[in-house]
């Protein structure tokens, strides 16, 4: 770890446990545009992926001017339909505020759009804490390596430097795209197994056990 010099997270099902609401906001998202609803675990495998992507996963057969509609819906089942609770999870806050005061870069990569993201962080009072953030509507969708180039040439550190904390399969092949050493999470979409599919450095249960690998 004292090589490392920029910690990367991602958001949803990471730091914050939005799964159970994400997969509810896919699956109301096809009700109210008509399409067949997703299985829970569907739902849970595309989660970290930009949404049009993520909806053509879902449904391969789909036009673009549905997949369209699918992410409208979603933003608005996201905001007005649905009240399944999405906190932080527990240890969360810490472990970012004590990194930040350790002196490490801290950023997030994450599937959200910039407006989405931006409402987080500021509900969670967690903005000031990050050095810089790429969103889903400013780079390529995970598991392409874009938004971890643009971090890293950003905060001015190599790949070698950089390390990606992330809950999903798009997580880890998107940091083993860029070249970049990454930990996995296994509280959100994706269990231990699959996580370790891509040679992680470690897969955590917890934030604590995460805590403990970056700070002692």
């Amino acid at each position: 770890m004292a090589a490392v010099q920029l910690i990367i997270f991602d958001w949803d099902g990471t730091l914050m446990d939005s799964v159970p609401k994400i997969v509810n906001c896919v699956q109301g998202a096809a009700r109210l545009v008509g399409l067949p609803e997703p299985s829970p675990a569907a739902a849970r495998h595309i989660i970290g992926l930009s949404l049009d992507p993520a909806f053509h996963y879902l449904f391969p057969q789909s036009t673009a001017a549905q997949r369209h509609a699918l992410g409208e819906a979603y933003k608005t089942y996201f905001a007005q339909h649905d009240d399944t609770p999405a906190p932080l999870f527990a240890g969360a806050d810490n472990l970012i505020r004590r990194l930040h005061q350790s002196g490490k870069q801290v950023a997030i990569a994450t599937g959200k759009t910039r407006r989405g993201l931006d409402r987080m962080l500021h509900e969670t009072g967690l903005g000031d804490f990050f050095h810089a953030s790429r969103t889903s509507d400013e780079a390529k969708s995970k598991p392409d390596p874009d938004m971890l180039w643009q971090l890293c040439k950003e905060l001015g550190v190599s790949p070698a430097q950089a390390l990606m904390i992330g809950d999903s399969v798009h997580d880890m092949a998107m940091a083993q795209h860029a070249g970049i050493a990454r930990i996995g999470i296994s509280h959100g979409a994706h269990d231990q197994m699959t996580l370790s599919a891509f040679a992680p450095m470690a897969v955590v249960s917890a934030i604590d056990e995460l805590h403990a690998l970056l700070l002692g």
